[in-house]
């Protein structure tokens, strides 16, 4: 079996294990049901069975379970924050029920992953998972700050990205090595690859929502709408000038659609080009540790990941 079948083959492990283990009250487990129906891609179980590949513990697919619960969790939690209506392209949980069930389900997914965690019995591999969940709930807290902060620094923004995506990124990639018992050097080039390329997405993600494409699932212009300053805005309001600054600080919080105008506005301000140059500069990082990975199956892996996350329209 080669390595691109056999990582498919657990990762349908993993969504079999996640859609077979719910409670069977009613209005959980149709939540469950509703959440779990999509397969989707699964970058962060797939990156920790990637670095966990070279070992035979099968706790490496309730492991790669965890990794998804977790994520899937806070996307829920996202979803009652910024009340979107729609996630992966299909209502959210908030729309469908209401808020309420969203942070509640939310919960219930999150304390699931728990579950496994102590079933898997790894004390490095539960205190890594306890502080990436505390580190993804900072970063969610720390990015109000971006809320109408029109002098918002850069540092910030990249800090929001390291908690709010590259955290879990990190923890997937390094849980997965310590359940191989993988030595010290794997660890770090793999985790730092991972970090590198958990804040590539988050950046690519602020790029998509200032895209007029049907592709990506859930809204446009979303994260403007809500007031959120990310990187293709902070790039444009840094390079406008005093009436264009007015022009664009008038455009956060509105409830209006935003039209071709308001996007060439920030396209002409460099905002667009910026952020696919910070993109680029995380991209370069991910691949110099890919490159350090002794294992060239781990090190392709690693790569193509890192690839697919620069270069993916949705």
């Amino acid at each position: 079996m080669n390595r691109n079948t056999k990582i498919s083959k657990e990762l349908r492990s993993v969504e079999a294990l996640i859609k077979r283990d719910f409670s069977k009250e009613n209005t959980i487990s149709g939540l469950y049901k509703y959440i779990f129906k999509s397969n989707g891609k699964k970058i962060r179980a797939k990156l920790c069975l990637t670095t966990s590949s070279r070992t035979k513990n099968k706790e490496k697919i309730k492991l790669a379970s965890v990794i998804e619960l977790l994520h899937t969790a806070t996307l829920i939690h996202d979803d009652v924050v910024d009340e979107s209506p729609t996630r992966r392209g299909i209502r959210s949980v908030n729309n469908v029920w209401t808020n309420a069930h969203g942070v509640l389900i939310g919960d219930y997914i999150y304390s699931k992953a728990f579950i496994y965690l102590v079933d898997i019995g790894n004390k490095k591999i539960l205190k890594e998972l306890a502080s990436t969940t505390n580190d993804i709930a900072q970063g969610e807290l720390v990015q109000l700050d971006a809320i109408n902060n029109v002098n918002i620094t850069l540092n910030k923004l990249k800090k929001i990205s390291y908690f709010k995506t590259g955290r879990l990124f990190e923890a997937a990639a390094k849980t997965g090595a310590i359940i191989a018992n993988e030595n010290k050097a794997f660890n770090y080039n793999v985790s730092e690859c991972a970090k590198n390329l958990g804040i590539l997405f988050q950046i690519i993600d602020d790029l998509l929502d200032y895209s007029d494409s049907k592709k990506i699932g859930k809204p446009v212009f979303q994260d403007i709408k809500e007031g959120k300053v990310t990187y293709p805005f902070f790039y444009a309001y840094k390079n406008a000038n005093t009436r264009e600054k007015k022009r664009l600080k008038d455009l956060l919080g509105v409830s209006r659609d935003l039209n071709s105008k308001d996007l060439e506005l920030i396209k002409s301000l460099e905002g667009i080009k910026k952020t696919k140059q910070l993109a680029e500069k995380y991209h370069i990082k991910a691949i110099e540790y890919a490159k350090k990975i002794k294992n060239l199956d781990i090190r392709k892996e690693m790569i193509e990941l890192a690839d697919t996350a620069l270069n993916r329209d949705k």
